[in-house]
């Protein structure tokens, strides 16, 4: 008998198929979608005219490259996990940071918490 023929086990994917979506990934999708708007906002709200524009569209702009570069699902270049974590959390420190600059300092420390919280579960899920 055929290696063809033979049924996929329930552990093996399918090919062309992925996991169904978790809520925590659904989590850690709006905790990206929340840094990136929050560095938007940082970089309209905290310079001056012209280099409002820049900053607003520039750091939200770094931030998804690096984003797509190391930390996504399909990310350009495959890194070790403990180095995609590292930029996951640039990402998000960026954020809380950019929320302290604003004097929203109790919204940042909720991101923070929120954030990495989603991180490490996530980061939990992808050893496992």
């Amino acid at each position: 008998m055929s290696d063809s023929a033979r049924p996929a086990s329930s552990a093996e994917p399918v090919p062309g198929t992925r996991a169904p979506l978790s809520a925590i990934d659904i989590l850690a999708l709006l905790c990206q979608l929340f840094a990136f708007a929050t560095l938007a906002i940082w970089g309209f709200a905290s310079w001056p005219f012209p280099w409002n524009i820049v900053a607003g569209i520039g750091a939200p702009l770094l931030a998804i490259v690096v984003w797509a570069l190391f930390v996504s699902p399909r990310a350009v270049f495959a890194v070790h996990p403990f180095v995609r974590a590292l930029v996951e959390l640039l990402v998000y420190a960026s954020a809380t940071i950019a929320w302290w600059s604003m004097d929203q300092a109790w919204i940042g420390l909720g991101f923070g918490v929120v954030a990495v919280t989603i991180g490490v579960i996530a980061g939990r899920r992808r050893f496992a």
